[in-house]
């Protein structure tokens, strides 16, 4: 296509063509084109709409209707030739439909403008990618459950600051990040049903003097409701940065995780073992098996980060209502939604496919002295002393242990009475790492009781 021939794209405004920097920073097919199956979708409703009014031939919008869904089928099949010289995806859907369907296409763009477009394109994009968020959060929360329920009550220590804390089990730990996981699935639907108002009908800015019909095409379209204000639906993209920030807290999410499996997965832990499908050997030294999945998953935060804080800052500086700047709205997006779903995709398959090894978690559970805040509550509950107390008692017994080079539930009577005189035989029934968990039947405890309660409501919520 020519120069001339592209302007007459613009109505004549312009006697002379872009130059190529111009074109080149202009244009945004490389990337929009991604929304060719939406701009079609909302070109198709906006066309029928505009049949039902009056405004257009019936006949004319049924031949719009046609051009379309050839278009549509070019496109899938790799048959389009797109231009950049067309600058996006809307003009080169317009420009091929007039090579349809002729005279015909040109009613199309009646009462409609880009910008309301655009808007309408990147809305219905980023709905679709919240729902297949939302299902590959279900799936990974669906594994989660299922580790949870298998190693209910499998012992393993608790951390705090990485350090042996509290003995917990396997299924507890697993449910925390149901949990977890579980707010961004809230999140996600609680974004979707904020950001579902159609853009289309807001034309330039201010709407249009045409007899449409918004109400159709949001029906059309999937929307709830038409957008309220012109000038706030072509210059919103509230509803990306919810995507963004959504997928931001959910990636972080995701890199504890990975994290988790990363230092789980090692030699000196052996918490877990990961399959052969998630993970990759060295190519010098033949013992090793990397988990290269899980340090990606780790890794694509920053991306994600990334885009975000770029959209904010796109957005941070923009006047009502559209300005170009608002063409860089769309590359960081589709990038953090791609890393996004493969990272999901990923940390579902590693969960569904790895091994937690139970003796390893076990051997681990009862180590560091996981038990001495079980000694201190036995002190408090059975002797009645002051916790204080009982925390200064238990932290000698502790140096002791130390000492001699044994844990808690190895040092002899005397030398607890050594300690507390009042101490007695019971104190044993508390140090071992299983009664330990099996006395957290506070709500929300790990108790394999209080687990296998968590994991029946989750399925409930899930249905």
């Amino acid at each position: 296509m020519s120069d001339k021939d592209a302007n007459k794209m613009w109505g004549g405004r312009f006697a002379a063509g872009p130059d190529a920097i111009m074109e080149a920073i202009n244009a945004s097919i490389g990337f929009d084109k991604r929304m060719a199956a939406q701009d079609i979708a909302g070109s198709r409703a906006h066309a029928a709409m505009l049949a039902d009014t009056g405004i257009v031939e019936r006949s004319d919008a049924e031949a719009i209707r046609e051009g379309l869904l050839t278009i549509l089928s070019e496109i899938e099949a790799g048959d389009f030739a797109f231009s950049t010289a067309l600058e996006d995806i809307h003009m080169n859907v317009e420009a091929r439909l007039k090579d349809l369907i002729g005279e015909p296409a040109g009613r199309l763009h009646t009462a409609r403008s880009r910008n309301d477009q655009v808007a309408t394109d990147f809305k219905l994009w980023v709905r679709d990618q919240l729902d297949a968020f939302e299902a590959g959060l279900l799936a990974l929360i669906t594994a989660l459950i299922g580790q949870a329920e298998a190693g209910a009550d499998w012992v393993m220590p608790g951390f705090t600051h990485l350090q042996t804390a509290q003995p917990v089990t396997w299924g507890h730990h697993m449910m925390a990040y149901v949990e977890m996981f579980g707010r961004d699935l809230g999140r996600v639907r609680d974004a979707r049903a904020r950001m579902n108002e159609s853009p289309l009908g807001a034309a330039a800015l201010a709407g249009t003097s045409f007899p449409i019909d918004r109400d159709v095409t949001a029906q059309a379209l999937g929307f709830d409701r038409p957008a309220a204000n012109s000038l706030d639906a072509v210059s919103d993209r509230d509803f990306a940065l919810e995507f963004l920030s959504c997928a931001s807290i959910c990636a972080m999410h995701l890199s504890r995780f990975a994290e988790e499996l990363v230092i789980w997965s090692s030699a000196q832990f052996r918490f877990v073992t990961l399959s052969d499908r998630f993970s990759t050997g060295s190519s010098i030294m033949p013992q090793k098996k990397n988990p290269d999945a899980a340090e990606l998953i780790r890794a694509k935060v920053g991306r994600i980060f990334g885009a975000q804080t770029a959209l904010m800052m796109v957005m941070k500086g923009l006047p009502l209502a559209y300005s170009k700047d608002m063409q860089e709205d769309k590359e960081q997006v589709f990038d953090a939604a791609d890393n996004l779903m493969l990272a999901l995709a990923a940390m579902d398959g590693m969960v569904r496919d790895m091994t937690a090894n139970r003796d390893c978690l076990a051997a681990a559970a009862g180590s560091g002295f996981s038990t001495a805040t079980d000694l201190a509550d036995w002190l408090v509950r059975v002797l009645g002393l002051p916790f204080r107390d009982a925390h200064h008692i238990t932290g000698s017994l502790v140096g002791m242990a130390e000492k001699a080079g044994c844990d808690l539930p190895d040092l002899t009577l005397a030398q607890m009475k050594s300690v507390h005189d009042g101490i007695t035989g019971d104190v044993f029934d508390v140090l071992g790492v299983e009664n330990s968990v099996n006395s957290r039947m506070s709500y929300g405890g790990t108790a394999p009781e209080q687990v296998r309660r968590q994991v029946q409501r989750w399925k409930e919520i899930l249905g």
